[in-house]
C-alpha cells in the first residue's frame, strides 16, 4: 500500500491507525522504519508492505513507478467502514 499525509504528524497518525486495525486481526509488522521522523514510514508485514509518505516525499521518490504493472486494489471502502 502506498499513501501519503500532509504533515509528519498525519503520516504518523496514519501508521498508528494501520497498525491498530491490523493488530485487531492479529497481524503485526515484522519491521517498521521511519516512525520517529514521520516523513516516510515503511511497515513490513512480510506478505505486504505499507509505505506512508509526507506528500512532497511521495512525489519526489515516485515509488509507484516501481509497481506500475501491479494490480491496483481500491480499499477506500474498508477505511470508511472502520471509522
Amino acid at each position: 500500500m502506498i499513501c501519503h499525509g500532509t504533515s509528519d504528524r498525519q503520516v504518523q497518525a496514519i501508521a498508528e491507525r494501520v497498525e491498530r486495525l491490523l493488530r485487531e486481526h492479529k497481524v503485526r509488522p515484522a519491521h517498521v522504519e521511519g516512525r520517529r521522523k514521520g516523513e516516510w514510514i515503511l511497515m513490513d508485514y512480510i506478505d505486504f508492505v505499507v509505505h506512508i509518505f509526507v506528500e512532497e516525499k511521495r512525489q519526489f521518490y515516485r515509488i509507484e513507478r516501481l509497481w506500475g504493472d501491479a494490480r491496483q486494489v481500491d480499499v477506500s471502502h474498508l477505511v470508511k467502514a472502520q471509522t
